[in-house]
């Protein structure tokens, strides 16, 4: 886990207009910029970027955050490699919290080493595309496979001659390290050869668009159809997935990825205007694979042949999916007839009716999972049932989506005619037995006090907060109450940037709340502040005071329904020593003046 202060130093040391302006053109408007949206299609823009908040802000689709929340959101990284890839702009190191630090000369060497590595793939993959444009056989075959010279281009497809050492003509010295470590080359028996000879080739790019390995695939007959570069410190084929660079834009605009088999059903798709295809590097699709895609879009859809091969990794990719699902997130799985695969179907059918089978005939993952474990079963049998629960039960258990869970669960009550009280029991998930109450100390319990009358000006407060993070330090809530709703938020958001070391701004303020259980909160808050923006506390002298007499009049209200509380429990039944003396320093605090 990266320290929280660390992110709070690194995006005081980020600009986020820099940030965006690097994919979306800003234009200066007033105090902020503004361009059209990146994460929607719209004609006048409505994308806000704030250089003196630090966040940006879509008035039409509500996306917002901070730097690193855009460099997630638009370029698909995980928390990690964006502070990664921040980190690496601003000269910063990311701190390692685990084990022991690494030696800052250990870390310089492998990042030289990785650069290199870079540096070599990207020559490679240079060298094969021109290759290609002076190859007439390699040329013909993509010709002939129906692909355009943009769809080459823009996939940066080449061609690998037919000579066992063609990069000695790109790459010098030959052979290198870097050309062994990139798993560019092969050496046997003291000799070395290039690994991809005769082949289009397609380059792998992470989601910066970095060439990180290669596929492929023979020109006329031979084994392996297919070749991919090995695992090495670039390429890991287990968290990467291709076309993913080149159809980020696509993947947006339909709000929807498809997960295939092949480079070439990829490229072929694309062809036809379906850009939003991705391909598994040669193996399974991996739980890691799974994240990756989620975080693109919330809705995946996998797209395999209908042959038991098929069946096989549709399967593969349902199970590594359910440990990750969430109720706000859909997969859907699409079998096309035996004889096709998407590059074939989309050819013989084309584009309209692909899409249309993949929207209207793919099966979301809750009917497939049902349809595959119950088909090669007798549901009319006891024993047929009995089978489906046993085989369904530590499936289940895996999903921590909570409405998804609860949804398959009863609908497996219907399939094998349990009522759901009997099938808890029988999958061992029976409510656990209530725990008896623990000594109370003066902390009374939420059903004796409630705070929700307060809630329209506590949300005041925190939108207030969210854009003058400095006043945080004019927020002091009792110490005695266990605070909850719209209270426990203010509070947290108070104590978090109190415990910063660094000054933030509201950028940093939304993901210093990020992962907390008070996000889903900040996050609609502030969509609420950024609606009304003429309404936002500028931070002037008048607004700070308001924010002050704010906090007062929160703290003068729960002292008194905190003390009404307490005598009303005193008449029906008597209170606690402790309760007796916080009745006595709340009715001492309320005579006194500026108490709170």
């Amino acid at each position: 886990m990266i320290p929280s202060d660390f992110i709070d130093e690194l995006l005081a040391k980020t600009d986020i207009v820099d940030i965006i302006d690097a994919y979306v053109p800003l234009k200066k408007s007033g105090a902020n910029y503004m361009a059209c949206c990146p994460f929607h299609k719209e004609k006048t823009p409505s994308f806000s970027v704030s250089p003196s908040k630090q966040f940006y802000h879509c008035f039409s689709c509500g996306a917002h955050g901070s730097a690193l929340g855009f460099v997630m959101e638009h370029q698909g990284l995980s928390f990690v490699e964006a502070v990664q890839f921040l980190a690496d702009r601003t000269g910063m190191t990311v701190p390692q919290v685990k084990g022991k630090s690494e030696n800052p000369e250990v870390r310089a060497r492998r990042k030289q080493q990785q650069q290199t590595l870079e540096e070599t793939t990207a020559a490679a993959a240079a060298f094969y595309q021109q290759k290609l444009a002076q190859d007439a056989r390699a040329a013909a075959y993509l010709q002939q496979r129906g692909l355009s010279a943009d769809i080459i281009e823009r996939y940066g497809l080449g061609y690998a001659p037919d000579d066992w050492q063609a990069l000695a003509g790109a790459i010098t010295p030959y052979p290198n390290t870097a050309l062994m470590d990139s798993g560019m080359i092969i050496e046997k028996e003291g000799r070395h050869y290039d690994r991809f000879r005769d082949r289009v080739m397609f380059p792998i790019r992470n989601p910066r668009g970095q060439v990180i390995g290669f596929g492929g695939r023979v020109l006329d007959k031979g084994e392996p159809k297919y070749l991919n570069s090995p695992e090495t410190p670039l390429f890991d084929k287990g968290r990467n997935l291709y076309g993913l660079y080149e159809g980020r834009e696509a993947i947006r605009s339909a709000a929807r990825i498809l997960v295939v088999e092949g480079y070439m059903d990829v490229v072929a798709l694309a062809q036809f205007g379906i850009g939003y295809a991705v391909a598994s590097l040669g193996t399974a699709t991996t739980a890691e694979h799974i994240k990756l895609l989620m975080r693109q879009t919330d809705a995946v859809y996998f797209c395999f042949d209908g042959d038991k091969a098929g069946r096989k990794a549709a399967w593969r990719a349902l199970e590594n999916a359910l440990p990750l699902l969430k109720d706000d997130k859909a997969l859907h799985f699409l079998f096309l007839p035996a004889e096709h695969d998407p590059d074939s179907y989309i050819r013989a059918y084309g584009a309209a009716a692909f899409e249309d089978a993949l929207l209207h005939q793919s099966q979301p993952l809750s009917a497939y999972f049902w349809q595959a474990l119950s088909e090669p079963l007798d549901l009319s049998t006891q024993e047929g049932k009995a089978e489906l629960i046993k085989t369904s039960s530590g499936l289940l258990a895996q999903i921590q989506a909570p409405a998804l869970a609860y949804l398959l669960r009863q609908e497996l009550s219907r399939l094998v005619g349990i009522d759901e009280h009997n099938l808890a029991r029988l999958l061992g998930q029976e409510a656990p037995a209530r725990r008896q109450p623990s000594a109370q100390n003066y902390r009374l319990p939420k059903e004796t006090f409630r705070q929700p009358e307060m809630s329209t000006l506590v949300q005041k407060q925190i939108r207030a907060l969210l854009i003058n993070p400095q006043w945080a330090l004019y927020t002091d809530l009792p110490d005695y109450l266990n605070l909850d709703g719209d209270l426990a938020c203010l509070a947290c958001l108070a104590e978090r940037i109190q415990a910063s070391v660094v000054p933030l701004s509201s950028g940093a303020v939304l993901e210093l709340m990020r992962d907390s259980g008070h996000q889903h909160t900040v996050t609609r808050l502030f969509q609420e502040a950024m609606r009304a923006p003429e309404e936002h506390p500028a931070g002037s002298e008048e607004d700070r005071q308001a924010f002050q007499d704010g906090m007062r009049m929160i703290n003068v209200r729960l002292m008194q329904q905190q003390i009404q509380a307490l005598m009303s429990r005193h008449r029906q039944g008597g209170l606690s020593d402790e309760e007796k003396t916080l009745l006595t320093r709340l009715l001492h605090s309320q005579h006194t003046p500026d108490a709170h």
